[in-house]
């Protein structure tokens, strides 16, 4: 099975848990534009459906569902989304596609939170993947000088300006042997709006798309 069969898989897997009396919060990223497609395809119209991004948005609204801006929701039954890396605990890595600030704010939110994966994401520990940053423009260059002092590089995502209007560094070889700990420092940084450690809110469930077909289900740990 080809990657993108996994991530169908994946996705569809996610889009049966969901009801026509959710409020549904959607998340941004190659995996989750599959979840759409089955969601769009099962007829199932959540009440609420808030999108993490503007791309996310215009996917969501292409597809047929009614979508509601993020700073009108106070919580959510259910947030879907994929991660960029995914180790044993349910700790992540996410913000490849520059839309972590918004997706860890409805990941917060939500009842439940259920991650979406082909299962080469699921690695042994994070840290291969480089951690997306979201900084104040005016904060850049200081903020680029600190994170050097806890990684090897720091690389200003070229061309990149985020929904929020920030800027996303990426960084390498940080430390990850505890990710609450990292998560929880970078977001002290002044001038950091979020980082894309996912370790105090990790999801509930991951449904990993295996290369044989099958879709595997990976429960939060107790």
């Amino acid at each position: 099975m080809n990657v993108e069969a996994m991530k169908d898989a994946a996705g569809a897997r996610a889009a049966a848990l969901v009801t026509a009396d959710m409020a549904l919060g959607v998340g941004t990223g190659t995996t989750t534009e599959r979840f759409i497609r089955a969601l769009a395809a099962s007829g199932i119209r959540p009440q609420v459906v808030v999108p993490s991004s503007l791309a996310t948005g215009r996917a969501l609204a292409a597809a047929g569902f009614a979508v509601h801006e993020p700073a009108g929701v106070r919580r959510l039954d259910l947030y879907v989304d994929g991660a960029d890396e995914i180790d044993p605990a349910l700790q992540l890595i996410k913000g490849g596609g520059g839309a972590l600030v918004r997706e860890k704010l409805l990941a917060t939110i939500a009842e439940r939170f259920v991650c979406i994966a082909d299962e080469r994401k699921l690695v042994p520990a994070l840290g291969t993947f480089p951690l997306p940053v979201e900084v104040v423009p005016a904060a850049v260059a200081a903020v680029a000088e600190r994170l050097l002092g806890l990684g090897d590089a720091v690389t200003p995502r070229t061309g990149f300006v985020s929904d929020n209007g920030n800027r996303i560094l990426d960084v390498t070889g940080i430390d990850l042997r505890f990710p609450g700990e990292v998560e929880a420092l970078l977001d002290s940084i002044p001038g950091v709006v979020g980082n894309g450690v996912f370790a105090h809110r990790r999801p509930d469930l991951v449904t990993v798309g295996q290369a044989d077909g099958s879709v595997r289900e990976v429960h939060r740990p107790v």
